[in-house]
């Protein structure tokens, strides 16, 4: 069994792997999860080290997929990938907490109603309208983020 990761403790792939080794002992150690990843131990330090700055997509699948951690392609896609940088970032959270943050948000989505009917109903959007249609769309946001932390909460904990 190896030992608790002190250089690499607060990377997202060795987080991930270290989680996962909770039910998989042989994801306690970087041999032992390169071995199941089809990887060099080096290798998978460099990315537990930070020493390769862009790890290739098809490796975050394949760790999202060996350490049941789906919350890892979300974080490489909204913190390493340029093209995800705007995308609100998500917080894995248990489904109590998600439950909750979805019915207040929900609620808010039927304040809004009201508005989005009452800007849309000319078809013009006048210059007094737009901080409401702002505020539909930043709660549109946080419906989607709320909707995907649901889905990735789902996929790492419901199993078919």
């Amino acid at each position: 069994m190896g030992c608790s990761p002190t250089k690499a403790a607060s990377n997202m792939y060795c987080k991930c792997r270290m989680a996962a080794a909770k039910y998989n002992d042989k994801l306690n150690s970087r041999e032992g999860a390169a071995e199941l990843l089809g990887l060099s131990p080096s290798t998978l330090a460099s990315y537990e080290l930070d020493l390769t700055k862009v790890v290739p997509v098809e490796n975050i699948a394949l760790m999202a997929d060996v350490y049941n951690a789906p919350e890892l392609r979300r974080w490489y896609c909204t913190n390493v990938c340029p093209l995800g940088e705007d995308m609100p970032k998500l917080e894995l959270a248990e489904l109590d907490r998600i439950t909750v943050r979805t019915l207040a948000t929900l609620k808010n989505i039927s304040e809004i109603k009201d508005d989005l009917i009452d800007i849309a109903a000319d078809g013009v959007i006048s210059p007094d309208e737009k901080p409401r249609l702002n505020n539909i769309i930043e709660t549109l946001k946080e419906v989607s983020a709320v909707a995907q932390t649901l889905m990735i909460w789902a996929e790492k904990n419901v199993k078919e």
